[in-house]
């Protein structure tokens, strides 16, 4: 165990990053198309694909997930991995036909680094695309994922401290493995002000992330928002996170994970979900186990332990990065 997201068997992740732009990009690449949803909560996300998977639509299952920096530009990044998998052959095809391209779903979501003092001087030629491509060949070697400085959250910031890539997984006792990656670039504060103690410390597993315990915190400081951002603008400011489960699940459950998931940013950062935000989480399911006993009881198991991985993942990624 890796305690990662790579952990979950049937994807790969792959990260790369432009050190004198200060920024990057994720590419979360599945062996075969997995049943994914999306949940959205803050003010001003930035998003591709992300329509594909609402309920009802004629597409369900997602051949690559993307994270980048780079606000707007870095939706290239996508573009970049949709042709290189199209060239592989992979893609959905409402029906087959020779020299006619498959369709790779690769829905993506992006945070903003553009101010963080990198060299972003790129005229016509973003690196995204570039990037783009070297996270995918990055996700097929199998490698665990790096955290802190790395992938999308190569240029982030949490708060005002540096921000970064972190990872977390857990397993059941019947098996099933639960995992979330996150790339953090939030307007709040992932720590306790005044103190080295990280929100999400109840969820911690062997020092993960230092084991600094929850100090006192009185009630009438709850006002005091301790390291978060000064002057944050919308769309500056964003957590993006996928959660994966091995446990098949229907889109609507991905859908609910999603929406559970979203409680393990609540527990890792203050405040979370603000308009300055642009909060995005995917859930997917590699479909490697069947659910076990009532369905919605075992959605419910998994969504839970999806927020405590993405909070776990979400104070790593800070602390490597610091």
């Amino acid at each position: 165990m890796q305690n990662d997201i790579t952990d979950i068997a049937g994807l790969g992740v792959g990260q790369a990053h432009e050190a004198a732009a200060r920024t990057g990009v994720t590419v979360c690449l599945f062996d075969a198309p997995a049943i994914a949803a999306i949940d959205v909560r803050g003010g001003g996300p930035g998003t591709r694909e992300s329509d594909v998977l609402r309920p009802g639509g004629l597409v369900d299952a997602v051949d690559a997930i993307v994270l980048s920096g780079g606000s707007v530009y870095g939706l290239g990044a996508a573009d970049a991995v949709c042709a290189a998998l199209g060239a592989e052959g992979r893609g959905y095809a409402l029906m087959p036909r020779a020299g006619v391209p498959p369709s790779p779903i690769v829905p993506a979501a992006i945070l903003y680094d553009l101010a963080n003092g990198g060299a972003k001087n790129w005229g016509q030629t973003p690196p995204y695309a570039a990037l783009g491509r070297a996270a995918l060949e990055d996700a097929k070697t199998g490698k665990p994922v790096t955290l802190g400085k790395a992938g999308a959250g190569f240029g982030a910031m949490a708060g005002s401290l540096p921000g970064g890539t972190g990872s977390a997984s857990a397993v059941t006792a019947d098996g099933i493995r639960v995992a979330a990656l996150a790339c953090v670039n939030s307007f709040g504060s992932v720590r306790v002000p005044g103190s080295n103690a990280y929100w999400a410390a109840p969820f911690e597993r062997d020092g993960e992330f230092g084991g600094h315990r929850l100090p006192d915190y009185p009630l009438e400081e709850l006002e005091d928002w301790g390291a978060a951002k000064f002057n944050p603008a919308a769309r500056e400011n964003t957590t993006l996170a996928i959660v994966v489960t091995d446990a098949a699940l229907t889109p609507d459950q991905a859908r609910r994970v999603a929406v559970m998931a979203q409680d393990g940013m609540a527990r890792a950062i203050r405040p979370v979900h603000t308009p300055f935000d642009g909060d995005v989480v995917f859930a997917a399911s590699t479909a490697r186990r069947a659910l076990p006993g009532p369905s919605a009881f075992s959605t419910a198991r998994i969504g839970a332990l999806a927020a405590d991985c993405l909070a776990r993942a979400i104070a790593r990624g800070v602390h490597a990065a610091s």
